[in-house]
């Protein structure tokens, strides 16, 4: 690509030994400026609804434990240990 006459100019200055005015710019120049916003509630639901997909993969081990506990209790209780 092609150089700009603005940035040869600076290039001529810092070849001459003069303060590049590159320098002279602010934090803020290279910041991107553009205006942030944060999140609605549906745009929060709609970036978690695809990750509560996979939790039914918990959901059985889970369900099979608690059945399992009450299992054991119906046997404590009848007095049946084996």
């Amino acid at each position: 690509m092609a150089k700009s006459s603005a940035k040869k100019a600076r290039e001529k200055l810092a070849r001459e030994g003069k303060r590049n005015p590159e320098l002279n710019r602010s934090i803020f120049a290279l910041a991107d400026m553009r205006q942030r916003k944060t999140k609605t509630k549906a745009e929060k639901w709609n970036q978690q609804k695809h990750k509560r997909s996979l939790s039914f993969q918990s959901d059985d081990g889970l369900f099979f434990l608690s059945f399992f506990r009450d299992v054991i209790k119906k046997i404590i209780v009848r007095g049946k240990v084996f």
